[in-house]
């Protein structure tokens, strides 16, 4: 197939380019940047035969453009609660009518394999089964999967939308929660760190978000729908001590506030909808994660 990925450059589209590479996949990268050493790190030898444009997803018309001539679309594109926090308006043409350019697009090109990014930030502090966001970020997302429930009865654009939590692994290094995986590099490398914020959450190894997605992506779903990616729910001191697990004497440190969501949303019906997905353990993936951050360059 020809996979488009919106926001393919970081961190989840540079795993997933990996994977689908891998395979025999033609990609094309939508992205607001030039693509990194880390994205070409990641991806290994294939990300040569990656096509990239250029462009803005608030830009109707250069997202139709971008997925001329593909059989899908993941869409990852997007910015992360700061961002959303710091500018409302901006974080909304980005999530939300980017999202809504996207399912456009879809529409006037007859693509009918849709798979895009909500997040678990749908569910406020205080309820872990309603989604009732807190943040600018996790209401621009639950408007998202109500739009791809209107493209599906107004259009029978049929979609698959994941709500992963805190996804860590090998260059997650921006955001709040890339706490997780900059505490993997910093014990990778000897230095000191302090993961920002405080509390309970679930984690999911990247390489699940991944075979999450690329499951999402082979199958034709019938409808809109989106699922829960919690991974394992554990502490921040459960992070550390399994960082230590690797690193005996790493200087990892928690300080910052409480996150504002929910702290266990569950998976629901993720597994009987799609079968075999991986489940990899807190103590596996930051001992790869480290590992990882050990290899690099």
């Amino acid at each position: 197939m020809q996979i488009l990925i919106t926001g393919g450059g970081g961190f989840i589209g540079a795993w997933l380019a990996r994977r689908l590479a891998g395979d025999g996949h033609r990609l094309r990268v939508f992205e607001s940047v030039e693509r990194s050493a880390q994205f070409n790190g990641i991806v290994g030898a294939a990300a040569a035969s990656v096509e990239w444009r250029i462009g803005d997803i608030a830009d109707g018309q250069a997202v139709r453009a971008a997925a001329e001539g593909c059989d899908g679309i993941v869409h990852l594109a997007g910015v992360l609660t700061p961002a959303c926090k710091a500018d409302p308006v901006r974080g909304a043409m980005i999530n939300l009518v980017g999202t809504l350019n996207v399912f456009n697009a879809a529409q006037a090109l007859g693509i009918r394999r849709i798979v895009y990014t909500s997040s678990a930030g749908v569910y406020g502090p205080d309820d872990e089964t309603t989604p009732r966001p807190i943040t600018h970020y996790g209401a621009f997302k639950l408007a998202c999967e109500g739009s791809a429930r209107a493209y599906w009865e107004d259009h029978g654009i049929a979609s698959i939308g994941f709500r992963p939590y805190i996804v860590y692994g090998y260059g997650r290094e921006t955001g709040l929660t890339a706490g997780p995986s900059l505490a993997c590099r910093a014990a990778a490398r000897g230095e000191t760190y302090i993961i920002p914020y405080i509390g309970t959450a679930g984690l999911v190894f990247v390489d699940d978000v991944v075979a999450a997605y690329y499951a999402a992506l082979r199958r034709e779903p019938h409808g809109a729908h989106v699922f829960n990616l919690p991974g394992e729910v554990v502490s921040n001191d459960d992070v550390v001590a399994a960082v230590r697990d690797v690193v005996p004497d790493a200087k990892i440190g928690i300080d910052g506030p409480v996150l504002p969501f929910a702290e266990d949303v569950g998976e629901g019906d993720l597994r009987r909808a799609l079968p075999g997905l991986p489940l990899t353990s807190l103590r596996d993936g930051i001992r790869r994660t480290i590992e990882l951050y050990r290899a690099a360059p």
